[in-house]
Formats: structure tokens, sequence, C-alpha cells
């Protein structure tokens, strides 16, 4: 049994006896960012971006993550401008403004490259990784959050950095501990991936048999004909192709100006990150007004039997139920109000589909921003059964998705569990609460 003392620190507890308590600063020699080779007058004045392949690439916290599609370079007068900030493997960096807890180790993307800006590099501790680990443990990752300001956006400095303390084991130990978290890491991250993997097999099977369905029907072999539409194929020779807007009574959008909020009005201001959901989606920040700036524009007409549609955005074309929500809508959220004898759960259902998802995408037309216009819903090529098989269909589709979502949601949970284990076995580790196991 180790023998361990108080850290001093509240949010660290007790640690080996063997271990120091020491501010950052004096433990990691580099700390540095892209401003630090100058004023942001001669940066401007001599890094380019450029967006073909040169001499170096910048390197942004979006491009560690995955999460950026174009890679920005920079020449070579412009690299070794940048020297202070130059990447070569091995390195930390934190996320500082905006994604505040972003923790990377540096694993070279290109034959050079230098940190972008809204980051911070450490480099030349005895044990980079160690100190990897450190600033991935969750309540280190928190103190970050703690100690940044909050004017705009959370963000910290250097100075700020600097000054956080860090837990300081024998150099032998904090490479003992990178290497056992090496392993372990990696073995969690594969299961994490392969569950992953699992659960978009799953969303694909679920977007099949919902295709299936809404485009062949659930009553097994029956006489087909062309549909006349290449995505869509086949369909029962009984059902007929209709455009959307013949089956509804308004198909629109909302308010395209910003009303006055009222931070306990009843009514929502409802826009695209709302909806997606069956029913609607309401955070707490999510705007309000009172009912005397609602009645002062033209209501949406929202009944009953009303599908709610994301117009632009990554969530383009997700939908929900309206469900008599007090809501004034804004102009990223659509609506499409059917004509009583056609049931909203089949055509939710349909643009839910493969076909519905082509029709969107091919509507878009090259352009940056995706937007769903309110020309392509009106003109929306859809099959349609009588409202008999409409609802048999519809109800088909409630039973056989609910049984694929409890399989995906068992996988979510699984992955949930995995990455709170990852972070408990990262945090027991580097504050000393548990050994390397030596066998």
């Amino acid at each position: 049994m180790r023998q361990m003392k108080d850290s001093g620190i509240e949010w660290i507890g007790e640690i080996p006896e063997s271990w120091d308590v020491r501010k950052i600063n004096s433990v990691v020699p580099i700390i540095t960012d892209f401003v630090a080779s100058g004023s942001f007058a001669d940066l401007r004045e001599n890094v380019q971006y450029l967006d073909e392949p040169d001499y170096a690439m910048l390197v942004r916290t979006a491009d560690l993550s995955g999460t950026r599609d174009n890679t920005v370079y920079i020449s070579k007068e412009s690299y070794e401008f940048l020297s202070n900030s130059n990447l070569f493997g091995g390195e930390v960096i934190l996320s500082n403004i905006g994604s505040v807890g972003n923790v990377f180790y540096y694993e070279p993307l290109y034959e050079r490259s230098s940190l972008a800006p809204n980051a911070i590099m450490l480099n030349g501790t005895p044990c980079n990784k160690f100190l990897y680990y450190w600033f991935l443990c969750p309540i280190v990752n928190e103190e970050l959050k703690r100690i940044g300001s909050h004017a705009v956006q959370l963000k910290f400095n250097k100075t700020q950095l600097r000054q956080m303390p860090m837990l300081c084991p024998p150099v032998e130990t904090q490479q003992s501990i990178a290497s056992y978290l090496d392993r372990q890491c990696a073995h969690i991250d594969n299961i994490i991936e392969k569950t992953k993997a699992s659960i978009e097999e799953y969303k694909k099977l679920r977007q099949a048999v919902i295709t299936q369905a809404v485009t062949k029907g659930v009553r097994g072999d029956r006489a087909m004909k062309d549909s006349g539409i290449e995505w869509i194929g086949e369909i029962p020779e009984e059902w007929e192709i209709v455009k959307l807007k013949r089956i509804s009574i308004r198909i629109g959008d909302g308010l395209h100006s910003t009303p006055e909020y009222d931070e306990n009005g009843e009514y929502y201001f409802l826009n695209g990150n709302n909806i997606g959901s069956d029913t609607l989606i309401f955070k707490e920040n999510t705007d309000r007004l009172n009912e005397e700036e609602y009645l002062k524009y033209k209501p949406s007409v929202l009944t009953d039997n009303t599908v709610l549609i994301t117009l632009n955005g990554a969530t383009f074309g997700k939908t929900s139920f309206y469900n008599n929500e007090k809501v004034l809508l804004g102009k990223s959220a659509g609506y499409i109000t059917l004509k009583k004898e056609h049931s909203r759960k089949f055509i939710r259902y349909y643009l839910a589909s493969i076909p519905a998802k082509i029709i969107m995408d091919l509507s878009l037309n090259g352009t940056t921003i995706a937007n769903l216009s309110l020309t392509t819903l009106n003109n929306f090529s859809t099959p349609l059964p009588c409202i008999e098989e409409q609802i048999e269909i519809a109800a088909y589709l409630d039973k056989k998705c609910a049984e694929i979502d409890r399989l995906i949601s068992k996988k979510e949970q699984f992955l949930t569990e995995l990455e709170s284990y990852k972070k408990s076995m990262i945090y027991e580790y580097v504050t000393g609460k548990k050994e390397v196991p030596t066998a």
C-alpha cells in the first residue's frame, strides 16, 4: 500500500507521497501559440493563408478533431516567420477559445506544419504523453474551463495556463502511466469505433426498412408499376405519385425577421435546431416571446396534421410533429400542413426515406449552404397509397423502428458507459489514485 499525502488542492485530493504539485510553467518549458511570433499587424503582413497545398500546413484544432473539410496551407516564408509555433510531432495542443477542453497529442498531418490561432502548444517535458493525459483528466479539463473568461465565448490565455497546478510523479512513473493509458485507451477506442460503426449500420437498416415500406407497401407480393422516378422505382399498381402540395393545405416557413424576445413569454420562437425528434426540442436557450408580440405576426397554418421540417443547416430535412405547442416559427423552420384525408405519420416516414433524401440533396444544386426551398417541398414527388394503407404502413413502421431504436439506444448507452469508464480510468492514474499494474 503506497503512502499518500494531501495535495493541498481540493479538486485533486490525496496523492502518492513521492509526487509533487507544481505550477505548469515550472514543468513545461515551452508554452506558445500562433501570436508568439509577432504582433497582430506583423502576422497579417507576414502570414497568408493558402487554399492549395504548399510548403506547410496550418494546423487548426478542427483539423485534429476531424470537423473541417478544407485544409489551410502556408508558404515557406510564412512558416519561417511562425517559427515559435511550428509543430514536429509529439506536442500537446489545447484549444483555448470556444471549444475549451479539447486536448490533442499531435501526430504529424503534413510534411511541415505550424499551429493556427485559437490554440496553445505545450512541449519539452520528459513525458509529453503524461502531460496529454493530465489535460484529458476530467477534473483538470473542468479546471481549464473554470479559469477561462466567459465574455463572448469561453477562453483562457497562456498566463492563466502557466499558473495552473499540475501533479508531477517521478519521470519513470509518468512514462509508465502514459504507456499503460496508451494501451488501455487504444483498446477502449477500438471498441468505441466498432460500436459507432454498428450504430450507423442500424441507422442504415432503419432507413432501408422505411424506404421499403413507403415505396413498396407492407402487404407482400402485389402487382407493381414504374413510378417514373428513378430513385423511387416501382410502386404498387394502385398507388400514385403526387406532388406534396396536392395533398397539403399549406406548405410554408416562418418569420424572416427577429421578434422582440421576452424570457418569461409563453410562446417559443422555433427554428430548425428545435426540430428532429418526434416531438419538438425546447432548450433553456430557446428564445421566447409574449402573446402581445406573437399576435403582431401572421400565424403559420399549423394543425394536428402538421409536420415541421428543418429548412437549412446541417440538419436540413429533419422533421417533427406539431402537437399544438405555443410557437412562432423562424425562417429555418418549415411546415407541411396536410389535408385531413392523409396521414402525417406516413408523410413523415416518407421524408426520412432514401428517395426523399436524394430529392433533397439534388435540390441543393451545388450551393455551399444546405437550404431546402419551399418550391422543392411543394413539388416534392411523393408515393401515395390510400389513407387506409398509409395508416397501415405507419403502424408497421412504428413497430419496426421502435425495435431498431431500442437496439440503437442500447448501443448508445454502452458508448456513454465506455466514455465514462475511459475518463474515470485516466483520472485514477494521472492523480495517483491507482498504481499501474506490474504484471
